[in-house]
């Protein structure tokens, strides 16, 4: 219902038709004479309402007042006089299939035995090549045994949340575990980094007397949906661009609360956040930084505290996020910062208060997966070196990869339609599960495959994925390398100056062969 009545207020409406095509040229006098609906998701609605290609007709409906808006909006969803739910839902429906942003679920269901092989919904065995259980900690033997114990031990719910009944001495060592991997006083585990990221910034944005957030433009949903929850005044600064943050800094008095909202690793491109260069800013403008270490936790750094560790900054953040169900192989999120701050956010934030705490079987999973990256590097080289691997044979059969420094592979298609048909035919005739990523997830036209290789993924697994790509590439005619870079390196696709090989594994040796481990 809110939607529809902020569609229907007049600068609203103006400001969505102004971003579609053919609606801008009904906006410019309605001459054009044929219908929106087929290119704008806004438009349907006032096609219906207003005649299309009638001079002054669209400009006479924007110029209603609100509620006879509603009125005119409302009435397309009514069956009988009635209000008719089951047609709004479908007709949302529409518009993300139209706009081919809607999302389809495969039903993949991953081998502990037999990692990285899953079987689908038929029964057939597939490599999955898109898990965001970088390191296989899901299927480690010493998780699994601890989780086990727990589980005859403790049974299988938490009991409550963690103010009533659900707050166990697993939950107190798993956050004192995490506050010693990150260097902080202190730590607080949620449900999920989601979750997290949505409870800290919106809670302590909301308390600070007069916030003002700086967030990266690739930050992720759960910190941008933190931003909006918080009600506070905000700036977007160009991804990773320290120059743009700065000269938006410095519009605010020294002592205004500032709050600098990043991540170390971007999930869909794998570029990585200046940290350092971030942290000096807020240090010279008096803000407090932000720093989103989930696709970073476990994979990077001497004990797998993330980028922070391995460019030897964790101490410049004043905030941690990190999440248990990436690198660690379970479920759930978490900060870590000053004993007061996670105090005051365990205290005010109803993300955490309201939410029945993790499962006893769970943080004892957390706990042993985290004690074991702390000390072994196994996972981490076999992850990086298959990484690296990957990267250098598709550039050198000429896939678009975006380049890019850490464990991400992003293979560019530019299509969304395309996209997906890569996918199901890598599925159903390769037996190879690699996710398509669509918009909103990506911008329209930088549509691609999501590869993320893992310590388990041997020569063989490697040499089948980059021959089924070779073959789909040259049947369909896709763009290679050299195609990008006749036009204009896009995201530095095809560009001389940017090195597509891992440079941040910080104990690979580059000579070493690459050694898959089970």
């Amino acid at each position: 219902m809110p939607a529809i009545r902020q569609v229907g207020m007049p600068n609203a409406l103006y400001a969505k038709a102004s971003k579609c095509p053919m609606m801008k040229n009904a906006l410019k006098g309605q001459s054009a004479g044929i219908s929106t609906s087929s290119k704008c998701p806004y438009a349907s609605t006032v096609d219906s309402i207003v005649e299309v290609g009638k001079p002054g007709t669209l400009s006479s409906f924007l110029s209603k007042n609100p509620s006879e808006l509603n009125n005119a909006l409302f009435n397309q969803h009514q069956k009988n006089g009635v209000f008719d739910y089951e047609t709004f839902y479908h007709q949302e429906l529409e518009k993300k299939k139209n706009d081919r942003s809607y999302r389809y679920f495969n039903n993949i269901n991953r081998l502990a035995k037999l990692y990285p092989t899953a079987h689908t919904g038929t029964g057939e065995h597939v490599t999955v090549w898109c898990s965001n259980d970088y390191l296989g900690m899901s299927k480690h033997p010493e998780v699994i045994e601890a989780m086990k114990e727990t589980l005859d031990k403790y049974g299988a719910g938490a009991g409550g949340t963690r103010n009533i009944a659900g707050n166990a001495q697993l939950h107190l060592t798993l956050e004192r575990e995490l506050a010693d991997l990150h260097k902080k006083e202190a730590a607080l585990v949620f449900s999920s980094c989601f979750v997290a990221n949505d409870a800290t910034i919106s809670t302590l944005a909301s308390k600070l007397p007069g916030c003002v957030i700086f967030s990266d433009s690739s930050n992720h949903a759960s910190m941008i949906q933190g931003i909006r929850n918080s009600r506070a005044k905000k700036h977007i600064f160009r991804h990773n661009d320290v120059a743009h943050l700065e000269s938006l800094l410095q519009q605010y008095d020294i002592n205004t609360p500032k709050l600098i909202a990043y991540e170390s690793v971007y999930s869909m491109c794998g570029s990585l956040g200046p940290i350092k260069e971030i942290t000096a800013l807020a240090k010279k403008y008096n803000a407090i930084t932000f720093c989103d270490e989930v696709h970073a936790v476990g994979m990077y750094g001497k004990t797998g505290a993330g980028v922070a560790e391995y460019v030897e900054a964790m101490a410049g953040i004043d905030i941690i996020t990190g999440t248990l169900g990436k690198a660690f192989g379970v479920v759930g999120g978490y900060i870590a910062g000053s004993a007061a701050f996670v105090d005051m956010i365990r205290s005010y934030a109803p993300g955490f208060i309201f939410t029945t705490s993790l499962p006893p079987v769970v943080v004892s999973g957390a706990l042993t997966s985290i004690r074991h990256l702390k000390k072994s590097q196994v996972e981490r080289s076999g992850q990086q070196l298959n990484t690296r691997a990957l990267k250098a044979t598709l550039q050198s059969k000429g896939i678009p990869v975006v380049p890019n420094p850490s464990h991400i592979v992003p293979v560019m298609v530019g299509d969304a339609e395309t996209a997906k048909s890569i996918s199901d035919e890598l599925l159903y005739k390769y037996k190879i599960y690699v996710q398509s990523i669509n918009y909103p997830t990506v911008n329209v036209g930088e549509e691609r495959l999501r590869i993320t290789p893992t310590p388990g993924h041997h020569e063989a697994h490697m040499q089948h994925l980059v021959g089924a790509l070779e073959t789909i590439w040259e049947e369909r005619g896709l763009k290679y390398v050299e195609d990008w870079a006749k036009a204009g390196s896009p995201l530095g696709i095809g560009s001389t100056h940017v090195d597509q090989l891992v440079r941040s594994a910080d104990l690979v040796n580059p000579n070493q062969t690459v050694a898959a481990t089970a």
